[in-house]
Formats: C-alpha cells, structure tokens, sequence
C-alpha cells in the first residue's frame, strides 16, 4: 500500500478495493465458511459444525456468498433434493488470503502472542 497511488476522496472515504472485498465477505462467519470449504466440507450440517454458526446465520451467509460469486451450490440428491457447496474460481482465490490471516493470526492473535507482546511491552 503506497499513500502517493491510492486513489483519495476529498468529500468522502477512500476509494479502496479493500473496503469493497470486505463488504463482500469480511465477516466472521463468511470467511469461517470460505475456510471449511477450502479445507473439503462441503455440506451445510458440517459446515454449521465445524464453525459453530447459528443454522439462520450460517443459511444467509451461504446465499450470500453464491449470490456473491465465491462459492456455488451443487445438488448431490434428486430426492430428496440435497446440495453441496464449492468454491468458484474466486472463492479458491480466497484461499492464499485465509491463509495468510491464520499465519498473522497465530504470531500475533493468539493468547500465546498476546501475552508475549504484553510482556515485552508491545500490547497497549
């Protein structure tokens, strides 16, 4: 990110493809589904398991992020109809970034490293 080739706004926010990915998918549940299905669970009652989302949350995230064009719903069974969901081309380019936040996550987010930056005098 350099200040002197972003583009700014005099009379509003920031023009910025970071703020426009994140109303996208950056929330917590959103990302939590992207990650399951990155990682091969697919179907919804697993999906609800593996992230502790609530079934409603979980159901709109999933519609939103089909709608959105990061992952599609595939049915698996005629009857009764059964659906599995995959990462499109855009939801498996999100998977470099999700990994990236777990790295920043675990040298910076963890109690571990919590209680190191507060020992040192880093946590503020």
């Amino acid at each position: 990110m350099n200040p002197e080739t972003e583009p700014t706004s005099r009379s509003g926010p920031r023009v910025c493809s970071i703020a426009d990915a994140l109303q996208l998918i950056g929330d917590r549940w959103s990302l939590l589904v992207v990650r399951e299905i990155g990682f091969g669970v697919t179907r919804f009652t697993d999906i609800q398991r593996l992230t502790g989302a609530p079934r409603e949350i979980l159901a709109a995230r999933l519609r939103k992020l089909e709608e959105v064009g990061v992952v599609t719903r595939v049915r698996y069974s005629e009857h009764p109809p059964r659906y599995h969901y995959e990462l499109t081309e855009a939801g498996q380019a999100l998977v470099p970034v999700l990994q990236s936040l777990r790295k920043w996550g675990e040298q910076y987010a963890t109690p571990r490293a919590a209680s190191h930056r507060s020992a040192s005098g880093l946590a503020q």
